[in-house]
């Protein structure tokens, strides 16, 4: 197996500049080298669209662009702090973030605002995010020539933990280690998921948004990788039935004046009231956000029980089932999970929810429910910690959120909001394998 992970000849005379979109799509274009000096001097534009696109390149209403502006530019600015050799051509990569009108709604600067809010209030975030995917000896076009049924995974059963998965495939293991070192995304940990062709890994933790900037540059240079190499590695909340989602879970601390914030060795359950609060926070406000963290209609079969993901605002201490678990045994590694998001969330988006709600619950001082020692699955809890049903509930409730205009700004809710109400109407409209296989011939 072949891959471009032990680097390449630096190439300057272009360079490559991305931009994540609500979807968590990178989108982007190589400039050249000259081009790229004038805008580090003087700032650039990009095409307002790609905050109206959805994944697949549909318009959908909004206010900020469409035919009613000509889809017209907008500024944006270039983060020097993401730089990264790309894989394959050794070229240089940055990111971008809106700059302009666009800065209200664009995901990076959305999180960054967040992570200064914290600041503001005395503290510095840190974060890692973890996620789960499957691996198909497939390419796009026979995936798609398959109608993305009967793939061949990587491993023909399942194998989580398997260490012999990891001597059988080293060439995979090894290539996506060699990628991490590459692209400066260190990883923590890398190792088989329970599931055939299923994966982990997990990012070291990080200071601000380099959390969020590793998640999406790691994403998507694996997925350019795996298919160089005629692999293909899926990051859908649920690509397959009968089998485990896809995690995107996200650990996250606090650290005030350069100290832990969340443990307290007196405490009878070692938590800071700092931490308690938190917690409280996110509880609260996770359902009202719950579409900034389960953006598309397939997150939402992934939220169901049994499948290792959360179904309410629940939380506990090393509880796999709660949507918060705390871990952690010390003043340095205490934090707390978050679990409800997929492998398919925006991580820019997710960052900002779990920091917004969390220093919510600390300016208001909001208690948590006592901690479910249980199955959080069959726990009595309240409906108004109760998820949304689907996607496009999850969007209503978004825009009726005082919380989120509060932290994220009208212009953010209403455009994320109708994206998502968008994103729900196409499934919608859509006739699924599931109904033909009920209806077709019977009914």
């Amino acid at each position: 197996m072949t891959g471009h992970t032990d680097g390449a000849a630096p190439q300057d005379d272009f360079v490559m500049l991305g931009y994540v979109d609500l979807d968590g799509l990178l989108r982007g274009k190589y400039v050249s080298a000259a081009k790229f000096a004038s805008i580090l001097e003087k700032g650039s534009v990009f095409c307002q669209v790609v905050l109206g696109w959805d994944s697949r390149d549909e318009l959908y209403e909004n206010a900020y662009t469409g035919w009613h502006n000509g889809f017209r530019d907008d500024t944006v600015r270039v983060a020097p702090e993401t730089r990264r050799t790309l894989p394959g051509d050794g070229r240089d990569f940055y990111l971008m973030e809106f700059s302009g009108e666009g800065a209200a709604i664009c995901p990076r600067n959305v999180a960054g605002r967040m992570i200064e809010r914290a600041r503001d209030a005395g503290f510095e975030v840190l974060s890692g995010f973890e996620y789960e995917f499957y691996v198909f000896d497939e390419t796009p076009e026979s995936a798609h020539e398959k109608g993305y049924r009967n793939l061949k995974a990587l491993s023909p059963t399942t194998g989580g933990y398997s260490v012999l998965r990891t001597a059988v495939h080293h060439d995979f293991f090894d290539g996506m280690i060699g990628l991490s070192k590459q692209l400066n995304t260190p990883l923590e940990a890398i190792h088989p998921e329970a599931g055939e062709g299923a994966m982990e890994f997990a990012f070291s933790p990080s200071v601000g948004l380099e959390a969020a900037d590793r998640a999406v540059i790691y994403k998507t240079f694996s997925k350019a990788w795996g298919q160089e190499n005629d692999r293909m590695l899926c990051y859908m909340a649920k690509p397959m039935d009968g089998l485990p989602g896809c995690g995107g879970h996200m650990h996250m601390s606090l650290l005030q004046d350069g100290k832990p914030a969340f443990f307290d060795a007196g405490a009878d359950d070692q938590l800071t009231e700092t931490a308690r609060h938190f917690i409280g926070g996110q509880q609260k406000y996770m359902p009202e956000l719950l579409a900034m963290i389960a953006p598309t209609v397939n997150a939402f079969t992934r939220l169901a029980p049994g499948f290792w993901a959360p179904t309410g605002a629940t939380w506990g201490f090393d509880n796999r089932t709660c949507s918060l678990r705390v871990v952690g045994d010390s003043a340095k590694s205490r934090r707390v999970e978050f679990r409800p998001p997929a492998a398919d969330a925006n991580p820019y988006l997710v960052q900002a929810a779990a920091i917004a709600s969390g220093l919510a619950g600390i300016r208001e001082r909001i208690e948590p429910t006592a901690p479910t020692v249980s199955n959080a699955y069959e726990a009595d809890i309240p409906d108004a910690l109760k998820f949304p049903n689907s996607l496009g509930e999850a969007a209503e409730r978004l825009r009726k959120s005082d919380m989120a205009r509060d932290w994220f700004g009208d212009t953010f809710v209403d455009h994320f909001a109708a994206s998502r109400a968008f994103e729900q109407a196409q499934a919608r409209a859509a006739v699924s394998d599931w109904e033909l296989n009920r209806y077709f011939e019977m009914i």
